[in-house]
């Protein structure tokens, strides 16, 4: 049975209209931008990928990215979320299929050109890997590590005072200058993710990519979290593209919601025209 004729997926779709299916979506389009237009900052075309034989995790995905948009990934455990992120970075290489991060193909990329490449991509996981025995200001100042790759970047102490500046501003921007010193390990859940919040900015990126944000944190922080992101993603003029099990989170704080069902995309629809209890219908 095709995933066009799942009956979880019909019922959806039967259900709203205004969702779109795959392809409906106009940013979908690829190389659709006009003269003097920024290209997409992310570019995914016929993205398929197997750890087992015969078992799929992605099966040619097909999507695209402008510049400044929030895009939510959902789809039940097992769709192929993370996977799908991690080829877009080529953190996994895929199997078939090609990816662009800023107009420029991935494939073929020597290890210097792609850690160029995601030099520009701020990253910000479920696991906020900090530092734990260094300050929240120098577990901040790790962003600047593609620009000053030195130790005294991010150590608070050697960093150069410009550095250490623009990464109190980063703590002050998520809410924490005031524990800057205050050592990872001693900082709350919600405190922490902020702190990788920071890190990303530090890292001044034009896309973030977050995969399960706000997952490791109880429902008040991980909303707070997610707000504030969300509201900094958008005043910054940042792209970014998160997964989310929480369907309330990628409805309120994407403009676009893309799901997947066993490895392919089976919904692509701006957030406006979705109604959260409709897209429960991809977990059945």
């Amino acid at each position: 049975m095709s995933l066009l004729q799942d009956p979880a997926v019909r019922a959806l779709n039967t259900a709203s209209p205004a969702l779109s299916l795959v392809g409906a979506f106009p940013s979908a389009r690829v190389n659709a931008s006009t003269p003097g237009e920024r290209v997409a900052d992310l570019v995914v075309s016929g993205l398929s990928k197997t750890f087992e034989p015969g078992t799929p995790v992605l099966s040619n995905v097909n999507f695209q990215v402008t510049p400044g948009q929030r895009v939510a990934l959902i789809g039940a455990n097992g769709a192929g979320k993370s996977t799908l992120l991690r080829c877009c970075m080529h953190l996994i290489r895929p199997d078939a299929g090609e990816v662009r991060l800023f107009g420029t193909p991935l494939a073929g990329l020597n290890a210097q050109a792609l850690r160029g490449l995601r030099s520009q991509v701020g990253f910000v996981f479920q696991k906020h890997n900090l530092v734990p025995r260094l300050s929240a200001l120098s577990n901040a100042l790790h962003g600047a590590l593609p620009r000053a790759p030195l130790a005294r970047a991010w150590l608070q102490s050697l960093a150069p005072t410009a550095l250490r500046e623009e990464a109190m501003h980063c703590l002050e921007r998520v809410g924490l200058g005031h524990v800057a010193m205050r050592r990872a390990d001693k900082l709350s859940g919600g405190q922490s993710q902020r702190v990788a919040v920071a890190r990303s900015l530090m890292q001044r990126p034009r896309l973030i990519v977050a995969d399960e944000p706000a997952a490791s944190l109880d429902p008040v922080a991980g909303d707070e979290v997610m707000s504030l992101f969300s509201a900094l993603v958008k005043s910054e003029g940042l792209t970014m593209v998160f997964t989310s099990h929480d369907l309330v989170h990628a409805v309120k704080y994407a403009d676009r919601v893309i799901a997947l069902r066993r490895g392919a995309i089976v919904l692509d629809a701006l957030s406006s025209d979705i109604d959260v209890a409709e897209l429960r219908a991809l977990y059945d």
